[in-house]
């Protein structure tokens, strides 16, 4: 397994994952907002077939999180990861083999979403993943049909698997702290983060969760 991931950190805090349909110019805005709000990792993720925009815009969120000192993954696109220098890719069950993407990325960052499968994590972790994802934990507008996932494999995971654990789905300020205080290492976080009018502001209250994790706020 991989203890040691290429950028040298592991995955923590406020995990902001891009948006579809932004235009290029408003989603570097956007993530650049995330990442002065204390974003510690942005996640690419864009199902277009547009491999030329697709391209361009990887490759300027990757330099926005290289100038902020963030990590930069991709999602379930390893050549595009490849070819921007990102920091690792993130697969999910049919996105290929986590074992061959292990070989193929080297010491780039592998995560692996379990969804509620606890099976899955571990077979993840023995593939020699970087990190895993549960979820969704609440109603998600994006995913509104995923299944969803129950706090308590967080708590197990943190307990015993010997990497970090990220929690994803409907996830926002009246139900982050909950998940944070149960074992989440980090938040995945989208329409909470970009749907809001002061992106960095809001990735400001998500990381500060992570130094106050029963904080939060019903009217944020």
């Amino acid at each position: 397994m991989s203890t040691e991931p290429r950028a040298g950190r592991a995955i923590s805090g406020l995990y902001a994952v891009t948006p579809e349909g932004l235009p290029g110019a408003e989603l570097r805005s956007r993530v650049a907002a995330a990442l002065r709000g204390g974003a510690a990792v942005v996640q690419y993720r864009n199902k277009s077939g547009d491999t030329n925009a697709r391209l361009r815009e990887a490759a300027a969120l990757r330099e926005l999180c290289t100038h902020a000192g963030a990590l930069f993954i991709v999602n379930d696109d390893i050549p595009l990861a490849l070819e921007v220098d990102a920091d690792g890719v993130h697969l999910g069950r049919d996105d290929g083999d986590l074992a061959a993407a292990r070989a193929r990325l080297g010491g780039r960052m592998v995560g692996a979403s379990c969804y509620n499968d606890w099976q899955a994590a571990e077979w993840a972790v023995a593939a020699g993943v970087d990190y895993i994802a549960f979820g969704s934990f609440f109603p998600s507008r994006i995913k509104p049909l995923a299944v969803r996932a129950d706090a308590s494999l967080l708590t197990r995971a943190r307990a015993e698997l010997r990497v970090p654990v990220v929690a994803i789905g409907g996830i926002d300020l009246t139900n982050a702290g909950q998940l944070v205080s149960a074992g989440a290492d980090a938040l995945a976080v989208v329409s909470a983060l970009f749907d809001t009018p002061d992106t960095e502001a809001q990735a400001r209250r998500f990381a500060d969760l992570f130094e106050h994790p029963h904080f939060h706020s019903e009217t944020e």
